[in-house]
C-alpha cells in the first residue's frame, strides 16, 4: 500500500486556492513595480558608470553576467524562504495565496531596502582575504561565479523535490568549499582558506536556530494555551472560511512581520557578494562610498591621528617592520598577533589618514590609487575587528573606544550598498516567490503534521521566527527562516500532540546534513574549474 503524506485532515479548499492563476489586476502591479524598478536600477547604473572609461566592452560584460548570477541565486532564494512566510495564512485561509504572495513580497522588499548590511559584511569576511583583496583578478571572479552557481544548483535540486532548504546553509557550505579550494591551489599552506572562527559562529547561529525554533514553539503554544482561553484559535479551519477578525489580524500580522525580517536578513545575503563583483569590475565608482562629504572626511582625517596615536601605545621597542600590507594581511590570515603588528598597523592607519588629507574626500581619489586605499582600509578594519574579538592585545577601555570609532569611520568609507543594489535584489526574490512559491508552502503546510495546521500554531510558529530573525539582523548573524519556521511548526505539532509525519521529518533532516558538504563540493570543484579557465 502506498504511503501519503497528506495530513489526515484533508486541507478544505486549500488546492483549489493554490491551483487559482493570479488576479490580472496583481498581475498588472507586480509588472508595474517590476518595469519601475528596472528603469530605477538602469538609470542609477547609467549615472554611477557615466563618467567611467573601462576601455573596452568586456569590463561591462563580465559586470552583466557576474550580477544576472547574483540576483539569480537571490531569485532562487525566493522560491524557498519568503514562501515559508506565507503557508501559514494560506492554509489557516487567513489569506488568499496570490494576495498572501504579493503581500509578502511587498513586506520583503521594504525589510531589503531598509536592511543595515551588517549580515551582508559578515558573510564577505567569511571569504579568504586575499580574494577579497584581488577581487578583480581572475581568482576574483573564480570565487564569485563558484559559490554562487553551487549555491543555485543545489537550491534549485532541492527546491525541486519540494524540500525546504536553508538558502544560508548553501551559501555557507558554498564559500567554505571555495575556501578550502583556494587552500589547497595555494602555495601558502595554511592560511589561505575561510575564516574558520566567524564560520564557526556563523555554523552555531544556523545549527541552534531550528533547535530553538522547534523548543519556542512548542513552549509558546502551550503559554498561549494556558493564557488565551478562546477554543477557536486552537481549532483547524472549517471549509475556506476566514478564522475570526482577531486571529485572522494575529496571522497575517506574524506574516507580516516575517516577511520583513526575512528581506532584512535573507536579503543581505547576496548583497555583499554583488558589492565585491561592482568593486571587482568598476572599482572606480563602487570601491569607496562617494556620498562621504568632505565635511566627514575632514573628520576621518581627525580620528585616523587618534587612532594611530592609540595604536602606537602598544608598538614595542623589538617591532620591526617591512611591508605594512604584508604584514597585516599575514596577522589576518593566521591570527597570530606579534611584535611587528602593531607597528605596520600603525604606518597604514598613517598612511590611510595621510592620503585622505591629500585627496580631502573619497570621491577625488585618483583612479590609480583606489583599489590599494580601499585594500589598506579593510585591512586595517578586519585586524581591528579581530583584535577586539581576540583580546590581544589588552586595550585600555579608552583606547578600545576610539579604535571602534575609527573602525566606524573606516567601515562607512567602505562597507556601503547603494540603493540600486538593494532594489534589484528585493526584486529578484519578490520574482522568485511569485514563480516558485508553491512546492515549499504545499511542505510547509500539509507534509509536517499528521493532523491540519490550527490558527495557534502557525501563529506560534512564525512569532518565534519572527523573532529568531529579528536577534540575528541585530547581531549581524544569517540565519535560515526555513529551518526556522518549518522546525517551528513541527514544535507546535509535538506539542499539540497532532503527530509528525517522520517522512518528511527523515527529508528535511538529511537536505539539512547534506546542504553543507554538498555546497562545499560543488563550489570546491566548481572553482578549481573556474581557475583553470580563467589562467587558460
Amino acid at each position: 500500500m502506498a504511503t501519503t503524506t497528506s495530513p489526515t485532515t484533508a486541507p478544505l479548499g486549500v488546492h483549489e486556492k493554490l491551483n487559482r492563476a493570479p488576479s490580472r489586476i496583481g498581475t498588472l502591479i507586480f509588472g508595474g513595480v517590476l518595469i519601475l524598478g528596472l528603469i530605477f536600477i538602469g538609470a542609477s547604473i547609467a549615472r554611477d558608470l557615466g563618467d567611467v572609461t573601462l576601455g573596452s566592452s568586456w569590463p561591462y560584460i563580465l559586470l552583466g553576467v557576474a550580477l544576472l548570477v547574483a540576483l539569480g541565486f537571490e531569485f532562487v532564494n525566493g522560491f524557498h524562504d519568503t514562501a515559508n512566510a506565507v503557508a501559514t495564512v494560506i492554509y489557516t485561509h487567513s489569506l488568499d495565496p496570490n494576495i498572501a504572495v504579493v503581500w509578502s513580497g511587498a513586506w520583503n522588499f521594504l525589510g531589503v531596502v531598509t536592511s543595515s548590511g551588517a549580515v551582508a559584511f559578515g558573510i564577505v569576511s567569511l571569504l579568504p582575504v586575499e580574494l577579497i583583496l584581488q577581487v578583480g583578478s581572475s581568482a576574483g571572479f573564480a570565487m564569485v561565479f563558484a559559490l554562487l552557481i553551487a549555491a543555485i544548483l543545489w537550491n534549485l535540486g532541492t527546491w525541486w523535490f519540494g524540500l525546504p532548504a536553508s538558502s544560508s546553509h548553501t551559501l555557507i557550505g558554498s564559500i567554505i568549499g571555495v575556501g578550502i579550494a583556494n587552500q589547497l591551489m595555494s602555495v601558502k599552506s595554511g592560511t589561505s582558506g575561510v575564516d574558520w572562527a566567524q564560520a564557526a559562529n556563523i555554523g552555531k547561529s544556523l545549527l541552534l536556530s531550528p533547535i530553538f525554533g522547534f523548543i519556542l514553539a512548542a513552549c509558546l503554544l502551550m503559554v498561549m494555551k494556558a493564557v488565551i482561553k478562546d477554543k477557536r484559535l486552537y481549532e483547524a479551519p472549517k471549509g475556506t472560511e476566514p478564522p475570526p477578525f482577531w486571529i485572522r489580524g494575529l496571522l497575517i500580522l506574524t506574516c507580516t512581520g516575517v516577511s520583513f525580517f526575512h528581506g532584512s536578513n535573507d536579503g543581505q545575503k547576496g548583497m555583499g557578494l554583488i558589492m565585491l563583483i561592482l568593486i571587482g569590475t568598476v572599482p572606480t565608482t563602487y570601491a569607496l562610498n562617494h556620498a562621504v562629504t568632505a565635511r566627514q572626511s575632514e573628520d576621518f582625517i581627525a580620528v585616523s591621528h587618534q587612532a594611530a596615536d592609540t595604536v602606537g601605545k602598544y608598538v614595542t621597542a623589538a617591532a620591526v617592520v617591512g611591508d605594512p600590507r604584508d604584514d597585516v594581511t599575514e596577522y589576518i590570515r593566521t591570527r597570530e598577533f606579534k611584535p611587528n603588528t602593531m607597528l605596520a598597523l600603525r604606518v597604514l592607519i598613517n598612511d590611510i589618514g595621510t592620503e585622505m588629507a591629500q585627496f580631502k574626500q573619497l570621491a577625488s581619489v585618483p583612479r590609480e590609487h583606489v583599489r590599494n586605499f580601499r585594500n589598506d582600509m579593510y585591512l586595517v578594519s578586519e585586524a581591528l575587528r579581530l583584535m577586539q574579538k581576540s583580546g590581544k592585545p589588552q586595550l585600555a577601555a579608552a583606547d578600545v573606544a576610539t579604535l571602534k570609532n575609527y573602525k566606524s569611520h573606516i567601515d562607512k568609507a567602505t562597507r556601503f550598498i547603494p540603493t540600486w543594489v538593494k532594489v534589484a535584489v528585493a526584486l529578484a526574490l519578490g520574482l522568485g516567490t511569485m514563480i516558485g512559491w508553491k512546492r515549499i508552502v504545499v511542505t510547509v503546510g500539509e507534509k509536517i503534521g499528521k493532523e491540519h495546521l490550527t490558527y495557534a500554531q502557525g501563529a506560534s510558529a512564525e512569532l518565534v521566527a519572527m523573532g529568531t530573525i529579528l536577534a540575528a539582523d541585530n547581531l549581524g548573524l544569517p540565519v535560515s527562516t526555513t529551518h526556522v519556521l518549518s522546525s517551528g511548526i513541527a514544535g507546535t505539532m509535538f506539542a499539540n500532540r497532532s503527530g509528525l509525519q517522520t517522512e518528511t521529518l527523515r527529508n528535511l533532516a538529511l537536505a539539512w546534513i547534506l546542504t553543507l558538504p554538498a555546497a562545499m563540493m560543488l563550489s570546491g570543484l566548481l572553482f578549481f574549474t573556474f581557475r583553470t579557465l580563467f589562467k587558460g
